[in-house]
């Protein structure tokens, strides 16, 4: 199967290479190490990517769009047709995420993975096609979607990274947008972590204590019906998850397999990277994560996950937002490693060590 074959191609990042860029970095005109974490992001980058003279060439971000069943029980604040309105919203550039791309220089490739409309007529409009089903089923009443359809979904992402690789792109960012989201990623958090379905469980798109309390005995019965295996997590994103969440997995694996850094944004798309994860621990060496989200819960993700985000803004919008910030901080790393003048090419005394 294609996913096993990609999985055994994944390698770990090269320690040579980071080994080769931290010597670069602690020889520009600086303190060594003064300028923090965006040495670290400078590193990494050409470090993932195989070469140390490596240059950020473009910068994409995926916002895949998808519907949940599980809205029928109450459990967002929005009705189900918001989704379809917001991936109008992208393709006329007035969203959150249109903004903020604009200014970070990151194109925005807007995926319907899975929404509950026909939206063929707007491939003219720049949507991406590739529809694996209108919406998943209600997952208090059974599976999400099929093994198939979960497999058919990650390849999605995985074949939009690398025709993206393909047509020059080599900083990859991922985002989403489906009312009610959050109701299956906190079913994967609480699956993957272990943690108790409270303790993962938030307001979403800002719902009350009662529709709160509900979302909470929602998850825990999706849970009890579904039964999916944490060590398989097909079985998890199939049985309590969403096309986007697995078409972001998508462009996970491909950024893994193709070697170009992966910018993870919040809550939705960190049970995307839980689940990635678990399919090849050496996935986790090329993701980079954003920022920790306000979204309840997210915290926990990240502490299993051993992330240390690079923002916490207070932001908790989705859409891919605060990854598109990452990808910024990441192309400033970038520049700072390449761009920076050397003590020897500056004529700056280096100082003592100490």
């Amino acid at each position: 199967m294609w996913i096993d074959e990609v999985l055994a191609g994944i390698e770990p990042v090269s320690r040579e290479l980071e080994k080769e860029a931290q010597e670069r970095l602690d020889n520009l005109t600086k303190p060594k190490g003064s300028l923090g974490r965006l040495e670290e992001l400078g590193k990494r980058f050409v470090a993932i990517r195989g070469n140390l003279d490596e240059r950020v060439k473009g910068k994409v971000v995926f916002v895949f769009a998808s519907d949940h069943g599980v809205v029928e029980e109450g459990v967002s604040a929005f009705p189900k047709d918001v989704t379809y309105q917001m991936v109008m919203n992208f393709l006329n550039g007035g969203a959150g995420i249109n903004v903020i791309s604009r200014f970070a220089g990151a194109d925005v490739k807007v995926v319907d993975i899975g929404v509950d409309a026909d939206l063929s007529h707007l491939a003219d409009k720049g949507l991406v096609l590739r529809k694996v089903a209108r919406g998943t089923n209600n997952i208090c009443k059974g599976p999400a979607m099929t093994r198939d359809q979960a497999l058919e979904a990650v390849k999605v992402g995985f074949d939009l990274a690398k025709e993206a690789l393909d047509g020059g792109y080599n900083l990859f960012a991922v985002g989403e947008m489906g009312i009610g989201n959050t109701t299956p990623s906190s079913a994967i958090y609480a699956v993957m972590t272990g943690k108790p379905v409270e303790e993962v469980t938030g307001r979403g798109t800002g719902i009350d204590d009662e529709a709160l309390k509900r979302k909470i005995e929602v998850v825990k019965r999706a849970i009890e019906v579904n039964k999916p295996n944490p060590e398989d997590p097909i079985d998890v994103l199939s049985k309590v998850g969403g096309f986007e969440i697995a078409g972001m997995m998508g462009v996970m694996l491909a950024g893994a397999y193709y070697k170009v850094p992966v910018v993870v944004d919040g809550f939705i798309s960190t049970a995307s990277a839980i689940l990635a994860c678990t399919l090849k621990r050496e996935i986790r060496e090329y993701l980079i994560f954003a920022h920790k989200s306000e979204a309840f819960g997210h915290e926990v993700a990240l502490g299993y996950l051993k992330a240390r985000p690079l923002l916490d803004l207070g932001m908790r919008l989705g859409e891919g937002t605060g990854a598109v910030l990452g990808m910024w901080l990441v192309h400033l790393g970038e520049k700072i490693l390449h761009e920076m003048a050397t003590f020897d090419s500056a004529g700056v005394d280096k100082g003592e060590e100490v």
